[in-house]
């Protein structure tokens, strides 16, 4: 058995699993999603979800983690026992399918980034009919999309083979700083300018008419997107829990670790909706997962000083991508070091190519994007986040909260209250988001898909 390693403080666990939580989902996901929500009226709804679900639910994966010190295979195995251990295998294979694409997404940011070193954004968008979004239909896919996907696997392989401390440590304590001061510097910046007042109405002034209206839309939207901005519902926070070395106030890591992330989503907010008001783009929620990419540089090509903020952003979200596909790597490759007992260069080698492979076929068509990311954020996701809320809050509710209370003491019935809010409200919203997502997949497979297959095939 290879001998586990540990965080070498727990500043390295909170930036690493910070890390985790700020990547895409922060600044490329967020934006989108609450621009198809309504603007504020989502950002109302995912807050409280993020308090009242996400908070409970990142401390069923810490406890189960930290409890094992095992990957979520063999975390679940020892925790359940039985079929639990197939269930742990759910959260592999979401990681596993996640970063395959997440890949690809994040070499259209470095794409991006590298075309403000190349011009301004203006004239970028010159060359392809003066329209954004033929911009990003060309970038997005063929050779350069192969070769930046490569070249992000290739950095990600990396860093998880050096290590728990020289590698994914060493890293966060560089790049989670970073991401937190180049978004602070843009928000600041985004203040200063014109019409940049819409922005901040559409995103901060609530309309409860929306959510009055919405509410059936905006539920299952804020808690997935409260979900995968967590990372919670892929092995994550089991992983990285795994590697505490001793008793930790798991209660206090969850908050801070939930008040950076939730924070740094919200700064993302303060950049992106006043540059894109700015920019006179203020139709949000239309583009999908290629919105930011069309909307920041159709406004980056808009307004003075354009091309350096325009690299300075696409490179902070580069940065950010890499800090999470490092956490979604470490799952798989702790689980082939545990299960598998290979070195740590092997499992990181091994693993991190096949999922490249998988990867590849979305540099040829956006069509498996679509495949690939309703399947595991919408099913895997939250189909794994149900099992472990019913593992934990109905197997084995004592053993959490024996473990919760390890360096926190009772708390006036702290683990008691816990437990209550994973068994009941956290069970019921991811029984909704789980029948919403097959529901949703399924539309996709008979409609969108199957169009793609009488086309192509």
């Amino acid at each position: 058995m290879v001998q586990r390693e540990t965080w070498a403080t727990r500043t390295g666990f909170i930036l690493a699993a910070v890390g985790s939580a700020v990547g895409l989902g922060n600044i490329w996901r967020f934006p989108f999603v609450t621009g198809e929500g309504g603007g504020a009226a989502f950002l109302l709804v995912y807050l409280l979800f993020i308090a009242l679900v996400g908070f409970p639910a990142i401390l069923a994966e810490f406890v189960v983690g930290r409890r094992t010190e095992r990957n979520p295979v063999g975390a679940l195995k020892e925790y359940g026992g039985g079929i639990w251990t197939y269930i742990g295998g759910i959260f592999i294979a979401t990681g596993f399918i996640i970063l395959s694409y997440y890949s690809v997404i994040a070499g259209w940011f470095i794409r991006y980034a590298l075309e403000g070193f190349r011009g301004s954004y203006a004239d970028h968008i010159a060359n392809y009919d003066g329209d954004p979004e033929v911009m990003f239909g060309a970038l997005s896919t063929g050779l350069d999309a192969f070769i930046l996907h490569t070249v992000f696997m290739v950095l990600t392989v990396g860093i998880v083979a050096l290590g728990i401390r020289r590698g994914i440590e060493l890293a966060v304590k560089v790049m989670v700083p970073a991401i937190i001061l180049l978004l602070a510097g843009l928000a600041v910046w985004a203040f200063t300018l014109p019409e940049a007042s819409g922005g901040y109405a559409y995103y901060l002034s609530p309309d409860f008419g929306v959510i009055a209206d919405n509410w059936a839309d905006l539920l299952p939207a804020a808690a997935g997107q409260a979900f995968f901005t967590l990372s919670l519902g892929m092995g994550v926070m089991i992983t990285y829990a795994s590697y505490l070395g001793e008793d930790r106030n798991l209660a206090t890591d969850g908050v801070t670790i939930i008040g950076f992330d939730t924070g740094i989503a919200f700064l993302t907010g303060l950049v992106v909706f006043p540059i894109m008001w700015a920019g006179d783009m203020t139709d949000p929620g239309e583009g999908g997962p290629g919105e930011i990419f069309v909307a920041m540089t159709q406004a980056f090509a808009d307004i003075a000083g354009g091309q350096f903020l325009g690299l300075l952003f696409f490179a902070t979200v580069s940065i950010a991508a890499l800090s999470s596909a490092i956490s979604l790597l470490e799952v798989v490759t702790s689980y082939a070091i545990d299960e598998v007992d290979l070195e740590r260069w092997q499992a990181a080698v091994g693993m991190g190519g096949a999922i490249y492979l998988l990867g590849i076929p979305v540099t040829y068509d956006l069509i498996f994007l679509d495949l690939l990311d309703l399947f595991a954020d919408a099913i895997l996701l939250v189909f794994g986040a149900l099992m472990l809320t019913i593992l934990v809050g109905w197997i084995a509710p004592k053993v959490a909260i024996d473990e919760l209370e390890r360096g926190i003491g009772d708390l006036d019935g702290l683990g008691q209250a816990w437990i209550w809010a994973i068994r009941v409200p956290i069970l019921i919203v991811l029984v909704v988001s789980l029948y919403l997502g097959v529901v949703d997949y399924a539309e996709f497979l008979t409609g969108p898909f199957a169009e793609w297959i009488d086309t192509n095939l």
